[in-house]
């Protein structure tokens, strides 16, 4: 098969796009056709293994029904010690390289997870892909797309999944990366962002992969620091000079503050994660371009993205096979874990509801019926604008970021959204409850030296988190009837300057793994908000004593 950089510069685009979107025409019927007959493969492949056997409970399942009947749901527990340790004589595959995550508290530091070639091979088309769409006007579009695309790199090196993920593009197209990967992978996060548009002002920027909050951030840095920015250094670098003057002219003419749109005609954003949507206007203001949202994880890779409407997202075929834990049957299973919950297929799903995700590597993966801990939404059975005839999903929350008050359950979604929409600058929060109260408890440290008037805060945020409810429910009387049962309290917490930083330090310095550093928004550990309180020099025995709350299922 031959590169997607090469069927570029020959101009051969409808091939091109057949190989990296090609998903993106196939009806359900056909989509569940690459799923049955993969995961028939799969299952041969996975038999052939120690780990494999041992997950399957010796059994050999001959078809897809018997082999949703025959092996269990799994969890990261299961495939323990084997992964942890990686025992590769056990798996089904040869590992090309590994990768991980964060662990769970008190078993395992880190989720190490074996990636095949026949995955990455699979997987780098489609990483291509996401570019192709990111920056093109509809099916087809190539014209943006340059031979040697520079990017910026601002996700976490390897061997987390975003690294890999970077490099596996690199299958598929030469790529310049500020700063190299090279360099990137000895580098602190903060150091790797500043070197990284420190560089890119000097040598051009096609492309964002990463995290939408660091955009944000640092497109409103730019536009804030604008009027102080020393230009002496500048002076050795004559192309970064030649940019920064000419995007200072832009701004001028339009009559507003600098914005790195007038530095840089980016060509696409890519981004995943929770804070995608909640970034996605002020991305698009700062930047010029909205960001591309996909939904990817270390055991799965990319499982769905959006396309160029930038709006729901489309499932993958051929890298795992989806089963769908329908919302009813994650709740009887959250009141008894023995409770081995009912899964449906793609072709089964309806608009508007919600789901746990269970996956199943394809390429000789390791993975089988596992779950994840996402919830996602289907928005839509098909998307009507763009003729995809498959189903649209959006990433919902974690499975377990649920803050319970019995008719109210707040995600992070929406606490997160409630008090960006607000619009009082800030570093970053922790929500949590005290078991047995109905009070949300929000530890937030306000940006420089903005102070707060916590009781009127506590109500704004209330009447924003009401209004998400409402919208996401259409106005239900049933949910309304919910808010009304209960009288909700929010306690907001000012913390002082620097508290989340003195967090991260103390971390850092005890020796944490990157994705440890800082703490969970939701329902974090005992001993996070004693360490958040306490650094901050306003806690007293009792608020820390206060600081009860129900441990968090997976905290990082």
């Amino acid at each position: 098969m031959p590169r997607a950089v090469e069927l570029l510069r020959r101009g051969r685009n409808e091939e091109l796009w057949n190989m990296c979107c090609g998903y993106l025409n196939l009806d359900i019927e056909q989509f569940m056709t690459i799923q049955k007959r993969l995961l028939l493969g799969q299952i041969e492949t996975l038999y052939q293994s120690k780990i494999g056997r041992k997950i399957m409970n010796e059994t050999r399942p001959a078809t897809v029904d018997e082999f949703r009947q025959m092996v269990p749901l799994t969890t990261y527990a299961d495939y323990c010690p084997e992964l942890v340790e990686k025992r590769e004589e056990t798996l089904p595959e040869k590992p090309a390289q590994w990768v991980h995550t964060s662990g769970k508290s008190g078993q395992y530091a880190c989720k190490w997870i074996p990636i095949t070639t026949a995955t990455i091979n699979n997987l780098s088309p489609i990483l291509y892909g996401i570019g192709l769409m990111s920056g093109c006007k509809e099916w087809g579009d190539s014209s943006r797309m340059p031979a040697y695309p520079k990017i910026i790199y601002t996700v976490a090196p390897r061997p987390y999944i975003s690294g890999a993920l970077a490099s596996m593009i690199g299958e598929q197209t030469p790529l310049h990366y500020y700063p190299s990967l090279e360099q990137s992978e000895k580098l602190h996060f903060e150091d790797r962002i500043k070197l990284g548009f420190q560089e890119s002002l000097s040598g051009g920027l096609d492309y964002f992969f990463g995290l939408s909050l660091v955009l944000a951030a640092v497109g409103e840095k730019i536009s804030q620091s604008a009027g102080a920015m020393n230009i002496l250094p500048l002076f050795l670098k004559p192309k970064a000079l030649m940019r920064l003057s000419g995007g200072l002219i832009k701004s001028k003419l339009a009559g507003r503050s600098l914005m790195p749109m007038d530095l840089w005609n980016i060509k696409g954003i890519i981004t995943s994660g929770l804070d995608s949507s909640i970034y996605k206007e002020k991305i698009k203001e700062l930047w010029g371009r909205y960001p591309l949202d996909i939904y990817a994880c270390t055991e799965g890779g990319v499982i769905a993205t959006q396309t160029w409407d930038f709006n729901s997202m489309t499932f993958i075929p051929n890298l795992n096979f989806l089963e769908f834990i329908p919302e009813r049957e994650h709740l009887k299973w959250q009141l008894d874990h023995k409770y081995q919950p009912k899964t449906v297929l793609l072709d089964e799903v309806k608009a508007g509801e919600c789901y746990e995700i269970v996956i199943t590597n394809f390429g000789g993966g390791v993975l089988s019926r596992y779950r994840i801990g996402d919830m996602i939404r289907i928005t839509s059975l098909r998307n009507e604008k763009l003729g995809i005839e498959t189903p649209q999903m959006i990433f919902e929350r974690r499975a377990d970021d649920i803050i319970d008050f019995v008719s109210v359950k707040l995600s992070e979604k929406t606490i997160w959204q409630a008090i960006e929409n607000i619009g009082i600058p800030y570093e970053d929060w922790v929500a949590f409850k005290k078991p047995g109260e109905l009070t949300l408890n929000i530890l937030l440290e306000p940006n420089s030296d903005y102070q707060i008037n916590e009781n009127e805060m506590g109500k704004v945020i209330y009447k924003e988190i009401i209004k998400s409810e409402n919208e996401a429910f259409n106005s239900s009387d049933i949910h309304s009837d919910g808010h009304n049962m209960i009288k909700l309290d929010i306690k907001i917490t000012q913390l002082p300057r620097g508290s989340f930083a003195r967090y991260v330090s103390k971390k850092r310095a005890e020796g944490a793994d990157l994705a440890h550093l800082k703490p969970p928004h939701i329902n974090p550990p005992q001993n996070v908000i004693s360490t958040l309180l306490l650094s901050s020099g306003i806690s007293s025995e009792q608020t820390v004593a206060d600081a009860q709350v129900v441990p968090a299922s997976n905290t990082p």
